[in-house]
């Protein structure tokens, strides 16, 4: 029953910031996240495993490795994703989840909904984003 509430609640602006419903909330979504991407890993690797066949054509098998290569690549992202995903799940534990890293105001909820493991606010992220772009073009 506890679960089914959970799932049901979605955090509000008219409440305190950060409250423990909140926290929990993001707590659990992060959880779901982070199983469903090392869900994925497993099948990926499961499927790498099992398409072990020597293909005699040349052309079929360089396909098979531009897919295995564009597959393995996209799980490194994922990877570096679970430990952003823990990162946010420490952050929800020492109580600092949801706050700006740069300026220590809060992030909008719309924003971490969208992206529970944001670490800065949209005006922080972009000022961020300007600074690289003038950077880069140096």
């Amino acid at each position: 029953m506890r679960e089914a509430v959970i799932d049901e609640y979605k955090p509000s602006d008219k409440e305190a910031f950060m409250n423990e419903r909140q926290r929990e909330y993001f707590r659990r979504k992060l959880w779901r996240w982070r199983d469903e991407i090392l869900r994925e890993s497993r099948e990926t690797l499961q499927q790498l495993q099992s398409e072990r066949e020597h293909l005699p054509d040349l052309a079929d098998r360089a396909s098979t490795e531009t897919d295995r290569s564009i597959e393995l690549r996209a799980r490194d992202r994922q990877r570096k994703l679970i430990s952003k995903i823990d990162a946010a799940l420490a952050r929800i534990d020492e109580g600092t989840y949801g706050y700006c890293e740069e300026t220590g105001e809060p992030i909008s909820l719309k924003r971490l909904e969208a992206r529970p493991i944001a670490t800065l606010s949209i005006e922080a992220q972009e000022r961020h984003e300007r600074s690289e772009r003038v950077h880069r073009d140096d």
